[in-house]
């Protein structure tokens, strides 16, 4: 870890400068195009035309080198040129306004597509959290717009640079000597974009947890626990604790900061400014090789470079600072998921085995799976049952390839699944995970997972129905048409767990699948209603394979075969008498359940 810093600071800027120009262009060129032409007429105009010609022009007239008709030829030109330049600057601002749109949809499409295609695992780690928040940071503090302007800037700077120092040279070479320094600032302001990088680099964690401790005191699922515990000062403490160590890591940056803007400064203003000015009135005064429209030209050359100097300065650094953001981007976009497809189409389900398997999750020492095998056939009913932390749901991730056994192989028809296309694979199952999410879009559209016809809401309804839900949904002014909170529509519906947990199994209702899982379909459900809801899962499912993971116990009795997992391995395995029968982990485990069913029933009943 200590070597990052040093390894951030040789990025290459130029490149990665590059990079995000050319994203911008394969956006939408618009933008790059507008915002050169504009930069580059205005700097031509108000550093060069403006301040130098219009302006030698007019003394030149004073010291009897040129007439009236000269000025007035050279004044319709510069009225010409200024209206030329206004009307460009006009056009590229409107063109900017609708292009960064557009850049910015499809950017945001390009990193969506990216991030829908990562392993599970980028999500977590926190490295892969801190880097990738600093590449959406492209986006969303629009530095994507920094970093077309800045280079339109230096473009259209250094052209103005040339017309001037040109100008300035014909008068005297010599003023070449007090104008080299100046190229020294590039460097400088180099090295200061680094240290502001690696600055905001080491604050990038610390603004994760600012930022989510401020996303969470204003979302409604922490409401009533910020409100009834002692969850608040801690939260705050912790707030507190991000905003000292940034304080730390600004003061550790500072010296340098302010070091390199004195730099910055000497070498653009000082030493070429006055200089310059020393050497003109030397000439002018002393040695009468000057002219007064010469040492006019000269001064105000040399106040157009100053400007000039300083703004492609500013625009370097800034630009240096957006070209190592788009590092981050850069690798975002280049990163190679580690879970890869193979080329077969998987085919109608006919089996899964689990051949020795053992996994552990990457960056721990725990083996989560301890060489498991087992085998599932078509049309069975399996249930995979045990404590939290037997790692239950871990079998789900590497079925469906969200990670990559460490030891053996899982089958998938006699053939290991890293053969098969990882979509088709994954299109084979309906699952309803145990941390369900539900969105803020219409109840048909989170069932259907898409844009809903008239068809497709009929048969949202039937899955509502036999989930259990269509009762609530039903009875709501929009009806299935209502958006899951309220988040962005005033008329949205925010519904309880239980239901919103019936809502996420309508969407295995809706599906045609070949193999059901479920993993802890009913853990937010009360007694009554998860028997309704097995029923119904029944039905839906009969002559179809379906795997239940719970550590619920319900859901076992209807199966042909229980797993039993106890800390990673397989300690039990049969059908529901038959491991009552053996009075082992799962008959104690039941027992214990259909007590606790069994006191709470007769409680109901004493209401």
């Amino acid at each position: 870890m200590k070597s990052k810093p040093r390894k951030q600071d040789k990025i290459p800027v130029l490149k990665n400068a590059i990079f995000g120009l050319k994203l911008v262009w394969e956006a939408d060129k618009r933008m790059l195009i507008g915002m050169f032409a504009a930069e580059i007429a205005n700097n031509v105009l108000s550093m060069y035309v403006q301040n130098i010609l219009f302006l030698k022009v007019l003394l030149s007239i004073i010291d009897g080198n040129a007439d009236f008709k000269t000025y007035f030829v050279s004044l319709l030109l510069f009225f010409g040129t200024y209206l030329a330049v206004n009307v460009v600057s006009t056009f590229a601002t409107r063109t900017k306004l609708i292009s960064s749109k557009i850049v910015l949809k499809n950017l945001n499409n390009k990193i969506f597509r990216k991030a829908t295609s990562l392993d599970i695992s980028c999500y977590e780690n926190p490295e892969f959290y801190d880097k990738y928040k600093r590449a959406t940071t492209v986006l969303s503090a629009g530095y994507y717009e920094t970093l077309c302007f800045c280079a339109a800037s230096i473009i259209g700077g250094i052209i103005a640079l040339i017309c001037v120092v040109t100008t300035v040279a014909v008068v005297n070479p010599m003023y070449f000597l007090f104008l080299l320094p100046v190229t020294l600032v590039f460097t400088i302001e180099l090295f200061k974009s680094k240290v502001v990088y690696n600055l905001d680099r080491e604050m990038t964690k610390n603004n994760r947890i600012k930022a989510y401790i401020q996303r969470t005191m204003l979302l409604k699922d922490y409401s009533k626990d910020m409100r009834t515990s002692n969850i608040f000062a801690v939260m705050l403490q912790r707030f507190k604790t991000a905003i000292d160590a940034n304080i730390v890591i600004l003061k550790n940056y500072g010296v340098k900061l302010f070091l390199y803007s004195m730099l910055s400064s000497l070498f653009s203003d000082f030493i070429p400014v006055i200089g310059t000015y020393a050497f003109a009135g030397y000439q002018f005064v002393y040695t009468n090789t000057l002219t007064i429209s010469g040492f006019s030209v000269v001064l105000s050359s040399i106040n157009s470079v100053r400007q000039s100097t300083m703004n492609i300065a500013r625009s370097f650094e800034r630009l240096t600072q957006m070209a190592l953001f788009f590092q981050n981007l850069h690798e975002f976009f280049d990163y190679e998921p580690k879970i890869t497809d193979g080329s077969k189409e998987a085919g109608e389900f006919e089996s899964i085995e689990f051949r020795n398997v053992s996994f552990r999750y990457p960056g721990t020492d725990k083996t989560i799976i301890k060489n498991v095998s087992f085998r599932i056939n078509k049309g069975e009913t399996i249930a995979v049952v045990g404590v939290n932390g037997a790692g239950k749901s871990t079998l789900v991730k590497l079925l469906l390839r969200f990670y990559d056994a460490d030891e053996g192989e899982i089958l998938y028809n006699g053939i290991n699944i890293k053969e098969y296309n990882i979509a088709s694979l994954r299109n084979v199952y309906a699952t309803v995970f145990q941390d369900y999410k539900n969105f803020a879009v219409s109840v048909s559209e989170n069932i259907m997972c898409r844009e809903c016809s008239a068809e497709d809401k009929k048969v949202a309804e039937r899955a509502l129905e036999q989930s259990g839900v269509w009762d609530k949904i039903s009875s709501l002014p929009n009806g299935a048409d209502t958006v899951l909170t309220r988040e962005f529509d005033v008329n949205g519906i925010g519904l309880s767990g239980g239901e919103n947990q019936k809502v996420s199994v309508a969407r295995l209702f809706a599906r045609d699948f070949q193999i059901a899982i479920l993993d802890e379909p009913s853990s937010a459900l009360d007694p009554v209603a998860e028997y309704k809801m097995y029923e119904n899962l029944i039905k839906v499912t009969e002559n179809k394979t379906v795997i239940y993971i719970s550590h619920r116990l319900s859901s076992a009795v209807l199966s042909d075969r229980i797993i039993v997992l106890e800390n990673g391995e397989i300690i039990e395995s049969g059908s529901h008498s038959e491991l009552i029968a053996n009075n082992g982990e799962y008959s104690r485990m039941f027992t214990l359940q259909a007590s606790s069913y069994k006191g709470e029933s007769e409680g109901n009943e004493n209401v």
